[in-house]
């Protein structure tokens, strides 16, 4: 009954985490959850008062397929003001989160046989989709020394003829590890000798930028437009994780392959959510400063605490609200009740049945030697977890 292309699916092991240390909470358990990438904060006013006043105006009805024109306007002109790159509203899709924008680009490009190049550590979610849509990821393994950014020289190296694109993310999730302009000009120039390799560049946690302002790709490399597609949406930036708005901006020819996917598969997204996006765009990012200023405070916090931690490597990462520690001298020791720790993943589960944190095991993002912690909530609850994750690490023999 079950296809093969189901059975082939693993499970968010990030989504797994976090409904493990719900379901202790449940039981009554103590659980610090650093799990999650999803903002402590509110939704700025200015954004709910769009989406109650759509309702309460009788906006309540389907949307063309690709989004409102307003919204695709709004999301044009944005790309020009923040960006300088120019989109053609007719270029945007709307949809339902940037997860869906990821998968559907992923069906929309890939054959069987096609390979997708992914740099580690990765997104849970990009190997997977790769391969619903039958290809074959092709994952580069980047190195802690090098803040896990992929070199020109690992790109050259994994390209064959099978290659169909590569999959960027900068600002990184798990790392937050951010590519330089210069950087993202070496990876293009290699690009430029393969124009069958398209590119699809998320861009979600473009305005969670600590030092520097955010690099796309497309501004040290125009050239590559046409075979490019931008993920990008509003859950990061302005805390709008459950109205599950997302977008690409891509080649016309791309962006009507996706839009006819789409209007297959779900359609536009909710009309509501499509409202507050628009009044996202068209608002001052005062409450997106703020919170990339607290992002920032925390950040600071917790790299100087866990590199206090005797045995634990961390960098300070650019951007997103993550940390990354390398966590490969604990691999091999013993908890207190007699289990090895051979991986990542034992480390974490030790460490939320043993002393309630919840973290993300590198397995999850194809490095075994690593670890996420989101700092995505409050100082109190960062505060907390240091003391049990040192606790929890001085138990190891």
């Amino acid at each position: 009954m079950i296809s093969k292309r189901a059975q082939a699916v693993s499970p968010s092991e990030t989504l797994a985490i976090s409904a493990k240390a719900k379901e202790l909470t449940r039981q009554g358990e103590s659980v610090v959850s650093l799990s999650a990438g999803e903002p402590d904060f509110e939704t700025p006013q200015h954004i709910c008062e769009a989406a109650i006043k759509a309702i309460n105006d009788g906006f309540h009805g389907y949307t063309m397929n690709t989004g409102t024109p307003e919204l695709r306007q709004s999301i044009s002109d944005k790309l020009q003001r923040d960006n300088q790159l120019n989109y053609d509203p007719s270029q945007i899709v709307c949809t339902n989160g940037a997860k869906q924008a990821l998968g559907f680009s992923m069906l929309a490009m890939v054959d069987e046989g096609d390979e997708v190049i992914i740099p580690t550590p990765y997104w849970v979610s990009y190997p997977q989709m790769v391969n619903v849509a039958g290809g074959t990821p092709v994952t580069v393994r980047t190195s802690f020394e090098n803040n896990y950014r992929m070199t020109p020289e690992q790109l050259e190296d994994a390209i064959t003829e099978n290659t169909k694109a590569i999959m960027l993310c900068s600002p990184s999730n798990p790392t937050g590890t951010c590519y330089s302009a210069d950087e993202l000009k070496a990876l293009a120039d290699v690009l430029a000798d393969h124009p069958q390799v398209n590119i699809i560049s998320d861009e979600i946690y473009e305005y969670i930028v600590f030092e520097d302002e955010h690099v796309s790709i497309l501004n040290v490399a125009p050239e590559l437009k046409e075979r490019t597609v931008l993920i990008n949406g509003f859950s990061k930036g302005f805390a709008m994780t459950g109205w599950r708005l997302g977008y690409l901006a891509a080649p016309k020819p791309f962006a009507d392959a996706v839009a006819k996917i789409q209007s297959q598969e779900t359609s536009a997204p909710s009309s509501i959510s499509q409202k507050a996006g628009e009044a996202a765009y068209r608002g001052d990012l005062n409450a997106v400063e703020n919170m990339r200023n607290s992002f920032k405070k925390r950040r600071d916090y917790i790299v100087d605490a866990l590199s206090s931690i005797d045995g634990l490597k961390c960098f300070k990462p650019s951007g997103a609200f993550y940390v990354f520690p390398d966590i490969s001298h604990y691999l091999g020791t013993t908890s207190p009740n007699g289990d090895t720790i051979e991986s990542s993943t034992d480390l974490c589960m030790y460490l939320i049945e043993e002393h309630g944190l919840a973290a993300v095991p590198g397995d999850a993002f194809g490095e075994p030697n690593g670890m996420r912690l989101s700092y995505a909530s409050s100082m109190d609850d960062l505060q907390e977890a240091i003391k049990r994750l040192k606790t929890g690490l001085q138990d190891l023999a």
